[in-house]
């Protein structure tokens, strides 16, 4: 990785981007790490984007991981055919291919190309076969080809016409030749020493210029495709005077070797055919017949003289022999044919090319020696000596190299691995062939030393702390546990699992076994259960398998699912048995207490108090945070001697919930006066038969309420005895913040002689604020508690 980043930015300082081309190819060569070669096919002319094959898939690997290793395709040669789609693995055709235009003279079509990962780095071989299909009708070089033979012609001469080319391959190439229905001439057909069909008009019938002066015939090639294609031409047939002479080629086949490096214009050979008539009927013209497209590419002929000059770049890879038929045609119209056969000698040009075949990336450190870790092969695509080539391993390294066939060889282990030494070999394979100027390659084969099962897994945390609001919905994920294993392998593979401890019941969690996601089964309450604590197991997949543990602690958030509930006055009380107020009171009296409670936690427990409704809005103030209800005001003559008020509790949860409580208040001027008049507006000619029902149920009330207060303080002092023992209340009033009265408050009621003033005394709390080591709901702060009510008694007390 790092010679391919040193590379890359000397290519860029040069600022020349054939050179950047050319180190990231070197770097390609020197890092290259593969497996089995990848073998797709692909018919040509599909459409753009036409899918070849799943990578991922094939390689056996999630489609995440080439997008996080990076994977890219890079194809030989300077155009790039593939793309390779890192989100879903799919290696698809950027273009439409064309076999006839990549591959034009090979009977098989192959592109090769490399997979490129990074992290580690990595390159995988590939290579796409390109099918051909029927997609080209032969066509021949001329729709008229035109043929002037002399009357004088014998029976059974042979004339050569033009072939059609058909740039398909195999059973889609050309098959056959048809001659259209006449009564002079047949068709013969012939193979070329290449394999290519021929055919040559054959004279059956003596041709007679008075008669017929020219014949036109339809000559069709058919293909082997299904269906066939066709291709026709005209063959006009000039019939000419008698011309005694025709052009005679000093030879029937001239042969030529010529180097695959030979420069163009340089002369390949030079036929000559004589005629021995004069005039324009010994004047010989020459021209290339049955000769390949190819063919004609890389050879030029000049008509008068003769000669064959080099037009193109000779590859003996390419073609090694090259075959063209010269026609020398005299001014009558007579013509003769001679084969030109050209034979490619090879030069070294081609370095070798090592493919890997086989590669074991992994042996254990325990391997014998003499173990098989790669099969490849080295192939140079020269000849002779120029193709032959030997290999061998750079640096001193425990691996060696043997022969086997067919230019393959292993690459086995010659000593003893020790992983603690040496844990992974980059090893560099270096093949050079035996030509004048040698030329070499270089392969490069990451091998790693496994380890035995000798590691348990490690968890990355001793504890798990995750939390999860109630009422949640069943099968929630909530977090993950995460175990490491130093092996490798199935070693190394973790499955996560509960320990199940006797006599409890099932925990409410579950472990993905797997990936260790970690799932409450079912909605919890926080009020039920605040937090629990499960052990979780970690094993590998060695054999034997190894294990660890963590604990795994699960809180439950609070969430605003409970209402406040009054504590007082109590919900079923009347509001008419209410507070009483002397007429006296001045601004900031304390009436009465509104306590609630709510059993959620935090700030969902959080309480605030205000005035709903009021006989007099202005009379009476409700305190925000204590439910402490005063006067506003002083008391003044005008009130109306009952009040009635409606006290607004609402927390602070999200969406807030409420509740109301009524208080029902008397304005007295004593206690002699606590008879208060059922109604100011009864009738003056009964004062006294109200009243005095009045006064008895006064007197009642107070005598029961003196009763129950002395019957609360005996209670109050007999639990004060007892060891710390609570007042009952909702299960979450002491986790109230602010907006209730906590557990460690409670009221001493006095009424003063003579009197009915009602007013609260408030204690200091009876028994501490409740440990620390109970488990606090999230955002939630235990030591709060105790400070904030005595701050709010400071504030809103008399």
């Amino acid at each position: 990785g790092w010679l391919f980043w040193r590379l890359m930015a000397c290519g860029r300082r040069s600022k020349d981007s054939k050179r950047q081309v050319i180190l990231f190819i070197l770097c390609v060569c020197v890092c290259q790490s593969g497996a089995e070669t990848l073998r797709y096919s692909l018919a040509e002319e599909m459409e753009k984007d036409s899918f070849v094959a799943n990578i991922a898939k094939d390689l056996g690997v999630p489609p995440s991981q080439l997008a996080a290793r990076k994977a890219r395709v890079v194809s030989e040669g300077n155009e790039q055919l593939f793309r390779l789609n890192q989100n879903t693995g799919v290696l698809t055709a950027k273009e439409s291919l064309d076999r006839e235009e990549i591959c034009p003279q090979s009977d098989t079509c192959t592109l090769f190309f490399k997979i490129f990962f990074e992290n580690p780095l990595q390159l995988i071989r590939g290579e796409v076969e390109v099918r051909d299909v029927n997609d080209n009708s032969p066509v021949f070089p001329e729709k008229e080809m035109v043929l002037e033979i002399p009357e004088t012609t014998s029976l059974g001469s042979r004339f050569p016409l033009e072939s059609a080319r058909d740039k398909d391959m195999g059973s889609n190439g050309l098959q056959n030749y048809s001659l259209g229905s006449n009564s002079h001439f047949s068709l013969a057909l012939g193979t070329g020493k290449g394999g290519a069909k021929y055919a040559e008009l054959v004279l059956e019938r003596q041709l007679d210029r008075e008669e017929q002066r020219q014949l036109n015939l339809l000559l069709t090639a058919t293909d082997g495709g299904s269906p066939p294609r066709s291709g026709t031409a005209q063959v006009r047939i000039v019939v000419l005077d008698a011309n005694d002479n025709i052009p005679v080629f000093g030879r029937e086949v001239y042969e030529v070797r010529l180097a695959e490096n030979s420069p163009p214009k340089q002369l390949v050979v030079r036929v000559a055919a004589a005629d021995p008539d004069e005039g324009s009927n010994g004047k010989v013209r020459y021209a290339f017949t049955q000769t390949s497209e190819r063919s004609r590419q890389l050879f030029e002929l000049n008509p008068a003289t003769g000669e064959i000059r080099v037009a193109g770049n000779l590859d003996f890879e390419e073609a090694e022999n090259h075959e063209m038929v010269v026609r020398a045609t005299d001014g009558g119209g007579l013509s003769a044919h001679c084969k030109v056969q050209v034979e490619v000698l090879d030069v070294n040009d081609n370095a070798p090319e090592i493919a890997l075949t086989s590669l074991t990336a992994s042996i254990p450190e325990d391997a014998p020696p003499r173990t098989v870790v790669a099969l490849f092969s080295v192939r140079d695509r020269d000849s002779g000596e120029n193709g032959r080539t030997t290999c061998a391993i750079d640096g001193d390294l425990p691996f060696s190299l043997t022969p086997t066939f067919d230019n393959y060889y292993e690459l086995r282990t010659n000593a003893a691995l020790d992983r603690e030494r040496t844990a992974e070999y980059n090893i560099t394979i270096t093949a050079m062939d035996w030509g004048k100027t040698r030329l070499s390659s270089r392969e490069s084969i990451f091998v790693q030393i496994s380890d035995v099962n000798d590691n348990p897994p490690e968890f990355t945390q001793e504890i798990y702390t995750m939390s999860v609001t109630e009422n949640n919905s069943a099968m929630l994920r909530i977090g993950s546990v995460n175990a490491t294993d130093a092996d490798a392998g199935k070693n190394a593979r973790v499955n996560y699992a509960l320990v199940r401890q006797e006599g409890k019941e099932q925990p409410d969690v579950s472990v993905n076994s797997e990936n260790g996601d970690v799932y409450i089964l079912r909605p919890l309450d926080y009020e039920e259960v605040r937090a629990f604590e499960v052990a979780v197991r970690a094993t590998d997949g060695g054999s034997p398998p190894l294990s660890a543990q963590a604990v795994l602690r699960v809180v439950v958030r609070d969430e605003n699912d409970n209402a406040p509930v009054v504590l007082h006055p109590p919900p079923d009380s009347s509001a008419a048995a209410g507070e009483l107020v002397p007429r006296w009171a001045r601004a900031g009296y304390l009436v009465a207490k509104v306590v609630a409670v709510d059993a959620d936690a935090g700030q969902n427990a959080w309480l605030s108090y205000e005035l709903a409704k009021a006989t007099e809005p202005g009379l009476f103030r409700v305190g925000l945070h204590s439910g402490e209800v005063r006067t506003a005001r002083a008391v003044a003559e005008r009130d109306a001697p009952r009040q009635r008020l409606v006290v607004l509790v609402r927390d602070r949860g999200q969406p807030p919930r409420s509740a109301t409580a009524t208080l029902g208040i008397a304005l007295v001027d004593g206690f002699s006066d606590a008879h208060l008049r059922v109604s100011e507006e009864a009738p003056a000619a009964e004062p006294d038969g109200p009243l005095t029902l009045y006064l008895i149920v006064c007197l009642a009330c107070v005598s029961a309420l003196f009763l129950a207060t002395a019957v609360a303080a005996v209670v109050r002092r007999a639990r004060r005895s007892e060891a710390e023992t609570l007042p009952t209340f909702p299960k979450a009033a002491t986790e109230s913040n602010a907006g209730s009265l906590p557990r460690s408050y409670v009221y001493d009621v006095c009424f003063a002689a003579g009197t009915v003033n009602s007013e609260f005394r408030f204690l200091r709390p009876l028994f501490p604020c409740l440990p620390a080591g109970l488990p606090p709901g999230p955002g939630e702060q235990r030591s709060s508690v105790c400070s904030q009510d005595a701050a709010n008694l400071g504030e809103e007390g008399d």
